[in-house]
């Protein structure tokens, strides 16, 4: 008896995930809604300050495990990125970074609005700009999406994530030296990082194809080779200070323009990728506690609410010179409501590098555990509304 708890704690995780799977086919079949909502709602009633069967979150192999994951998922959204386009159609660059902008001045007001101190309040603005690759590649597969809606929410989540990476970054460094006199320093620092990984992710998009191409079957082995390079980028990432994602987000995006058919290889990464992606939503919620999206949660229903119309409203303001409607503008402004996992593996990666921000951010764990749920549904509804996805695509 004395050795059945390591034992439990051990299955932990599996359970988790099997229980996890389940709720999101069962829950997909029943209400329509994304499975990756389910996959989080049962993340967080397991974890340690709720139920209490999930061990805390730390950085051993389940975090690195996520780190693939969405290493993975960030891959996908680089190889679907057309430089070209945004070459072509400057405005919705122009849309992209004005949403970002607005998004980040008016979640830092709200914030100060509060009560919330000066730093805190700069992290969740710049937190606020990004949007969950994971939740929007997800989703776009899962209801089979495509058109200018689709697209338009794919690389404005792209710019997103860089935007956001590097002003948290920026505001992490500012925080370790807690003067302003280090704002330059840590400006370079956040520059020289997004340098590193953007040249690290296009030596692995200049290199794997070569070697695909040196194996002379680049199609069939897509799928495997990609995933191990993932993994090993990721790896090299966490041991040099590089942001993985971002050095996966730049990886797709060379590996795209040098013509490599990652077509052929599987959505979602076949049965690896849907394994990682059930692991990362677990993960992801079970980092949250009650209590602080309970402290949090006034904030956090404005910010959700400020940032859906800084969003919808930087982009809709574009959307004729970038060459679709109002009513598309709004809905791809709307389709860039997820941000749970993006913002939760940020800040544990702000945890690891010994910056300790939970406690004082309770407000962004309200805000990611509302659309951990909700932002999915949000983005499915968006394209629907777009005409860009069935009702229920498993029917179609």
């Amino acid at each position: 008896m004395p050795d059945l708890l390591p034992i439990l704690t051990s299955l932990a995780w599996p359970i988790a995930i099997a229980i996890a799977w389940l709720a999101g086919e069962f829950g997909q079949r029943w209400t329509g809604l994304p499975r990756i909502s389910f996959y989080g709602l049962v993340g967080f009633a397991l974890a340690g300050p709720q139920i209490g069967i999930l061990p805390p979150p730390d950085s051993g192999p389940v975090a690195l495990l996520a780190d693939i994951a969405f290493g993975l998922i960030l891959f996908e959204l680089g190889y679907r990125i057309n430089l070209r386009w945004l070459h072509a159609n400057p405005w919705l660059g122009v849309a992209g970074l004005t949403e970002s902008l607005l998004t980040f001045a008016v979640v830092y007001l709200v914030a100060i609005a509060f009560g919330s101190p000066q730093l805190i309040a700069l992290m969740m603005a710049a937190l606020s700009m990004g949007t969950s690759p994971a939740t929007v590649v997800r989703v776009i597969n899962e209801q089979r999406s495509s058109g200018q809606v689709t697209e338009r929410v794919l690389h404005l989540t792209a710019l997103n994530c860089v935007l956001a990476v590097f002003a948290f970054n920026v505001i992490i460094g500012f925080w370790i030296f807690r003067t302003f006199d280090a704002v330059g320093e840590a400006l370079w620092q956040s520059l020289v990082m997004l340098a590193g990984s953007v040249l690290l992710g296009a030596v692995f998009g200049v290199v794997v194809p070569a070697l695909l191409r040196a194996i002379h079957n680049p199609r069939q082995d897509a799928t495997v080779a990609f995933a191990i390079a993932v993994l090993l980028l990721v790896a090299i990432c966490d041991a040099g200070a590089l942001s993985p994602y971002i050095a996966a987000l730049a990886f797709g995006l060379t590996a795209r323009h040098r013509r490599v058919a990652f077509s052929a290889a599987q959505r979602n990464f076949g049965a690896l990728g849907e394994l990682l992606t059930v692991l990362l939503f677990v993960f992801a919620a079970s980092t949250l506690d009650w209590r602080q999206i309970a402290a949090g949660s006034a904030l956090a229903v404005v910010v959700v609410f400020a940032r859906l119309v800084t969003k919808t409203a930087g982009v809709t303001a574009f959307a004729h010179l970038s060459g679709i409607s109002w009513r598309k503008g709004a809905l791809t402004g709307v389709g860039l409501a997820p941000l749970s996992v993006f913002v939760i593996l940020l800040i544990e990666h702000a945890r690891q590098a010994g910056v300790h921000v939970v406690e004082e951010l309770r407000a962004m764990a309200a805000v990611t555990m509302l659309l951990e749920v909700f932002g999915p549904v949000i983005i499915q509804r968006a394209l629907v509304w777009a005409h860009e996805a069935p009702e229920h695509p498993d029917a179609a």
